[in-house]
């Protein structure tokens, strides 16, 4: 756990007194006030115009261990250098390796995928346009194989979601919302099988208490004895991503 800011400076946390690490944002569309997390450990806090101190402090107490918990995950993330194509895509969560060719095309952008090879035609000169095609793809087959997995999960947890997105995310693994919406990040197809699992009964608990009190930890642990284990390696789960993936 990163050592916590000092209680004077948190005390004074408005934009000019904030510690280092930490910004304060105000923003005239904000409605509420919202943190985020970024890789390198940066926090920032979006405020609504007029918000006070006293306020920002406050917010910042209530998420707190939230807010360490990210740090803690994302301090030790470097954005790498942007890579080259690849030429070879590896999906720990699925068992699966995908080699990755290119073809020089004039009729547009497009990837085709078969017998575990995937086919990417278009202007070979056009380095960007063939990364987000294959982010394009990467996305669908995240759609196409992460959402039946969470439904075993959910069936044999005995427990039920209302739909599921999938994104493409910097700083979380998976949410679910109130209303029973689990969004799950498409790089959970470069994580082990069982860390990627962890992640679902995670969420699938939040359908159950919509906290992260002791009764949740405890029906995550009914679900999952090696979540302790899991949950330390899903936040070291980063290194596992490669850079175009997040280009």
């Amino acid at each position: 756990m990163p050592a916590a800011a000092p209680a004077g400076q948190l005390g004074l946390f408005d934009a000019r007194d904030a510690p280092p690490e930490w910004a304060v944002r105000q923003s005239a569309r904000a409605r509420r006030l919202t943190v985020k997390v970024f890789p390198g450990g940066r926090v920032e806090v979006v405020v609504p115009r007029g918000t006070g101190p006293v306020a920002v402090a406050a917010f910042v107490s209530r998420h707190r261990d939230w807010i360490d918990r990210k740090i803690a995950e994302l301090r030790h993330v470097v954005v790498a250098p942007l890579e080259p194509l690849p030429r070879e895509i590896e999906f720990q969560a699925l068992g699966e390796r995908w080699a990755v060719e290119y073809q020089a095309a004039t009729s547009g952008t497009r990837v085709t995928a078969t017998d575990g090879c995937l086919l990417v035609r278009g202007d070979l000169g056009r380095v960007r346009v063939l990364r987000h095609a294959l982010q394009r793809w990467l996305m669908r087959h995240a759609h196409l194989r992460l959402g039946p997995w969470l439904a075993e999960t959910a069936l044999a947890t005995s427990t039920q979601f209302r739909r599921v997105q999938v994104r493409r995310q910097r700083t979380r693994w998976g949410s679910c919302s109130r209303r029973g919406t689990i969004s799950l990040n498409a790089c959970l197809l470069f994580q082990p099988p069982a860390v990627t699992r962890y992640l679902f009964v995670h969420e699938l608990a939040h359908t159950v208490h919509m906290n992260h009190s002791s009764r949740f930890w405890r029906q995550v642990a009914d679900w999952e004895p090696d979540w302790r284990a899991l949950d330390r390696e899903l936040m070291r789960g980063w290194r596992h991503v490669p850079a175009w993936v997040l280009a």
